[in-house]
This record gives structure tokens, sequence and C-alpha cells, in this order.
């Protein structure tokens, strides 16, 4: 939990915030939680992970109406972050043709990419302070139609196009009754990190979990409110859907 520490970090909001952090076990989940932690103006950070609450399964989210109705006492929160996601999925990793495709593990990387995350935005959502707040998502480059210049990984990548079209969709929705919510599709960077492991030995540029995360909270603290989702990098730069 945050205890509003004094830091030098320039904070996220110009005044006191609550942020929840999902999937908070993982490498940029952690980085997210310990940065908050450091954030002056962050009085409480929720972590929250399967290991932490087994009632949070993006697998299975009939009990998150449980976990989201003990998690109210301590909102509502300005800021949500939801960094869960997975590449490989059964140990088996992205597909890099046409052969290599086995229908069961193309619905497991939508279930766990795109379907539970939408279905935990329905249930956190309501979590969302009024007036100025984010739900950030992790996504991913790949999941970019127009910038899929190299083929491959088409489950990965379906399944984070899936979930951009989920967030713009849920974003336009949600801003009818919160115009100054922001829903934002973060892309992290290639991060060093168990699911970028295998596939990173040739990524010249390798990103540190705290790195990555210094820079998507300074490109949130940036955005403006606008109807539908942002879809964005760790550098601030725009990515076309």
């Amino acid at each position: 939990m945050g205890d509003g520490a004094p830091t030098n970090m320039t904070s996220l909001f110009e005044r006191e915030y609550r942020a929840l952090v999902l999937g908070a076990n993982g490498a940029i989940g952690q980085a997210f939680a310990s940065a908050l932690q450091e954030d002056a103006r962050c009085i409480w950070v929720e972590e929250l992970s399967r290991s932490q609450d087994s009632r949070f399964d993006l697998l299975d989210t009939a009990a998150l109406p449980s976990l989201v109705a003990d998690l109210a006492a301590n909102g509502p929160y300005d800021l949500i972050v939801d960094a869960t996601g997975a590449l490989t999925m059964d140990g088996v990793g992205p597909e890099k043709s046409l052969a290599a495709l086995r229908p069961e593990l193309l619905a497991k990387s939508f279930a766990i990419n795109a379907v539970g995350p939408l279905m935990a935005l329905r249930y956190f959502a309501p979590l969302l302070a009024s007036g100025p707040s984010i739900y950030a998502k992790l996504s991913a480059r790949v999941g970019s139609i127009s910038d899929n210049h190299k083929g491959g990984w088409y489950g990965y990548r379906a399944s984070k196009a899936a979930l951009n079209m989920y967030l713009q969709t849920a974003a336009i929705e949600l801003q009818r009754k919160q115009p100054e919510l922001r829903v934002v599709a973060l892309q992290p960077g290639t991060v060093r990190s168990r699911l970028s492991q295998s596939f990173s030995a040739g990524v010249p540029h390798l990103l540190e979990p705290q790195d990555s995360v210094r820079g998507m909270l300074s490109t949130l603290r940036g955005l403006q409110a606008k109807q539908g989702a942002h879809f964005v990098d760790h550098q601030g730069q725009e990515i076309p859907w």
C-alpha cells in the first residue's frame, strides 16, 4: 500500500489520488506498483494478482463481482492499470506460420489477452472516480493492423487487435457519463521479463521494467481527454490502430 512518502517523481495527477494495479505480480505490474508507491500524491496503491486473490482469474471471471465489492471500500480509484497478458500459451510460443496454428491455443490467447481484460474492464470500471481518471491496459504494437509488415504471431497479434477494439468501444460508452475519463492502450516496449525472455535475443534496446513504466507514466500524464481510446507507446508516440 502507498504511504505517501516524499519522492522526486513528477506526480501523475496534480492532486492526491488512488491507484489499482491488476496483474501486480508480473515484471511490469510490479514496476507500476513500485513507481506509484513512490509518488507523494498517490495515497493508496492496491495491488491485485491471481496469486494474491484467487478470485482474480481472467479465464473464469465469475468471482470478479465479489472481488470488486471488497475493493470498493478503498476506492474510488483515479488510476486503474491492467498489466495482465501472455505471449506463450501452454508452453507454445507465437506461431510463425499458418501451418503452426492450433485453434485451442488461438482461443486461449483471445481469452487471456482480449476477453478476460474486457471483462475486467466491465467489472472494475465502476470503481473509477468521477472527473479526470485513467484506465490503462497494456497492449502491444503488434496489435496495430496498419503497422503489421512482418506477419506471423497470429494469435498474439489478433488478440491484441481485438483488445484495442474492445478498449475503443468501451471508451466511447464510458465517456458518455465520464467525459474526462482516458482509456489507454499502452505499448510498453520490449521489456526484460519472463514474457519476453525467449523472444528478445535480437532486440537492440531491451528495456528494464522500471524504465518502461517511467515512460508510460510520463505518457499518461500528458494525455488529454478525447472521445475514444488512446493507443500510445512508452515514449508518448501515438500508434496507428
